[in-house]
């Protein structure tokens, strides 16, 4: 599927590519779901099925985050405090710890929880607002929708790749 340029494609991917997520994990046998993988090869922190679905929360936390800051005239840290896109892995890393044993059920009430709001987010801006660039200053460059993408569809599309790692591994 094409990066999306307009609400009703962003919607529409973003909910699509979380059902498939959710879909997947629902078809994992349990031993999967609850087993802690070393898989090195792949990254540091995704241990667990819960480890990569915390991390798509907290991801949509930080965005609902920038998006207050920014909307409110001032310039969010992004991606985080004291921490930029070449540095990425120590925030993730971060994500990692917070959650770190979090069980699975609970994992997906935060995650569900958190992509309701993204969607809301999301109905709420016309084509204009969320794919125009430099619309908006705290988004630089970029626009909103890209922002979006990223936390939503882009990022499921990541999540369902490193658990179907996951599964291989369990093997």
């Amino acid at each position: 599927m094409p990066r999306p340029t307009t609400r009703a494609q962003l919607l529409e991917a973003s909910e699509a590519n979380f059902a498939k997520l959710l879909a997947f994990v629902d078809t994992l046998p349990l031993d999967v779901r609850e087993r802690s993988y070393e898989n090195d090869e792949l990254n540091d922190r995704d241990r667990t099925v819960a480890d990569v679905i915390c991390h798509l929360h907290e991801w949509h936390l930080m965005m609902l985050e920038w998006y207050s800051v920014g909307m409110s005239g001032r310039k969010p840290a992004i991606p985080a405090e004291g921490v930029t896109w070449q540095t990425l892995p120590v925030l993730n890393h971060r994500i990692y710890e917070k959650y770190k044993g979090t069980r699975l059920d609970d994992a997906l009430a935060l995650v569900r929880e958190s992509h309701e709001t993204m969607i809301e987010l999301i109905g709420k801006h016309t084509d204009e607002e969320l794919f125009t660039k430099k619309r908006y200053g705290w988004t630089g460059s970029t626009s909103l929708g890209s922002y979006l993408v990223s936390a939503t569809s882009s990022h499921y599309d990541w999540a369902l790749k490193t658990l179907r790692a996951l599964k291989k591994l369990a093997r």
